[in-house]
This record gives structure tokens, C-alpha cells and sequence, in this order.
């Protein structure tokens, strides 16, 4: 998922180079969307995905 935000990311970027704010606009908010459903998904893994396995 965060490949997918870094993907939109840079596609904003090269569109607001190029003048089209439109797309740009777009593609900012997806990936900052992204960008906030990966870092739950992260934290939500981290608290919930450790607490049963054993470490030896």
C-alpha cells in the first residue's frame, strides 16, 4: 500500500510540473489517503499481529 501512495505521489508531482492541476490535486489526495491507511494498517499489525506468537 505504500508503494501504491509513493506511485501517486510521484504521478502528482510530475503533473503539477506539467500544469495539470487537476490530476494533481487528485493524485495528492489519494496518496495522502493511502498514505494514512497504511500507517493504520501498520499500527493496527503491530499491536494485534505480535500478541500471540512466541518468540524463542
Amino acid at each position: 500500500m505504500l508503494y501504491w501512495a509513493l506511485c501517486f505521489l510521484v504521478l502528482a508531482i510530475i503533473a503539477g510540473i506539467f500544469g495539470f492541476g487537476g490530476v494533481a490535486a487528485t493524485s495528492a489526495g489519494i496518496a495522502k489517503i493511502l498514505f494514512v491507511v497504511f500507517l493504520v494498517a501498520l499500527a493496527v499489525s503491530a499491536i494485534f499481529g505480535f500478541r500471540g506468537r512466541r518468540v524463542l
